[in-house]
């Protein structure tokens, strides 16, 4: 048995019967995706590269899971999919990885990033072309959940939701994270409404590329740093604070780079919001709907993607278990929701769209599996794809 206390991040996922720990993982390898080549990574900010042709061949795709619960995994899970028809196979695991609960790649292809996400926070890398472990390196905070690479691919950007952090560290030439070069704690603005603290809960790079955005669901406030892409230093030019109590969890760019779109995990609503490149101001707009049906229970809000083409965003909705479809309209100011498709599963904390735009992956944490959905490439519309793929705590799928 591996328990430990409940932070309120795992407890939202985890009483399906899951709880937190502090054990290590298992650290027994697993057979590599077969004949899965590693490419490019997908954009880490916008969403993929605008649809093109399907590639042919199987495709790897990785998935995060806790390995310090009941029933969770133990390490980083290794799979492959079907572009063509979304069908995933095989198993296998990347061991020696503790709590990998989200996931980035470098821009290169090269090299996977993981958090784990436990009380003394860390992030570690591993190289693909062998699996091997490239070493880890302590983020200075608590319970990290979520990390972006730069894309000049110099340095590894990370969020501490246990202890409202971010911090920044620098990229070595092997791939393995390096020295921390920075970290700050968002001290002010004051918790929201039953927050005790600042909560971090996501770190990009806005594509500007000279400005990086912290989300933070404690003191409902997105937060903007100017990176010293030398020193590896942040300094804080902006701030954006949302409705009290909204709780914003993830932010999504329009390809066009002067709109985002904001999921909020505690009121039940996105926001768009516009930004401005030459100063990294981003202004909140008004809340507005999920598709989460009244009377049908509480629902989190948790990760945006937008296609690369920049015409829809899907929202995954953890309790009413659906994704969310909008139109983006006029340039990217406008969100319209059309609907929602139920994921099949329970409780999708991650969505992902592959490199081609044809397919969309949720990774549903309480009921242990991966969905599939092609993506019409005129309406936006998802099909399911087959049966969801079992993945122990299923909580991040990178799709590559």
């Amino acid at each position: 048995m591996k328990r430990a206390g409940l932070s309120r991040r795992r407890f939202v996922g985890a009483f399906a019967g899951t709880a937190a720990g502090m054990s290590l993982p298992a650290c027994d390898g697993g057979d590599p995706p077969s004949g899965a080549p590693t490419p490019p990574a997908p954009a880490t900010v916008t969403g993929p590269p605008s649809p093109s042709t399907t590639p042919s061949g199987p495709r790897p795709l990785y998935l995060g899971t806790y390995t310090s619960v009941d029933g969770g995994g133990e390490g980083i899970g290794l799979a492959s999919y079907d572009p063509e028809t979304g069908r995933i196979s095989g198993a296998g695991v990347i061991g020696g990885v503790g709590d990998p609960s989200f996931l980035a790649v470098h821009p290169d292809g090269r090299t996977l990033y993981a958090v784990n996400e436990r009380e003394d926070g860390a992030v570690t890398a591993v190289r693909l072309s062998d699996r091997e472990v490239l070493g880890s390196s302590a983020t200075g905070g608590s319970s990290p959940c979520h990390l972006s690479v730069h894309p000049g691919g110099r340095f590894l950007l990370s969020a501490d939701y246990g202890s409202g952090s971010v911090a920044v560290h620098r990229i070595e030439t092997s791939g393995a994270p390096g020295e921390r070069t920075d970290m700050v704690t968002h001290s002010d603005p004051a918790p929201g409404p039953g927050q005790r603290g600042p909560h971090a809960h996501q770190f990009i790079t806005a594509p500007d590329g000279g400005h990086v955005l912290a989300v933070d669901l404690g003191t409902d406030t997105v937060y903007t740093y100017r990176l010293d892409e030398k020193a590896g230093t942040l300094t804080e030019v902006s701030r954006a604070t949302a409705r009290a109590g909204a709780g914003p969890r993830h932010l999504a760019f329009h390809p066009g780079g002067r709109y985002a779109y904001l999921a909020n995990e505690l009121d039940d609503t996105v926001t768009v919001c516009a930004y401005e490149p030459g100063s990294g101001r981003l202004t909140i707009g008004d809340p507005q709907p999920t598709g989460s049906e009244p009377g049908s229970g509480t629902n989190y809000p948790a990760q945006l993607v937008v296609a690369g083409d920049g015409r829809y965003a899907y929202l995954a909705n953890r309790g009413h278990d659906s994704v969310a479809r909008y139109a983006v309209e006029e340039d990217g100011a406008r969100l319209r929701l059309l609907g929602t498709v139920a994921v099949g599963g329970d409780f999708p904390r991650h969505v992902a769209l592959s490199p081609d735009g044809g397919l969309l992956f949720t990774a549903n944490q309480r009921s242990g599996d991966v969905s599939v959905f092609r993506v019409d490439p005129d309406s936006g519309e998802l099909r399911p794809a087959g049966e969801p793929f079992t993945s122990p705590v299923a909580v991040c799928a990178l799709p590559l």
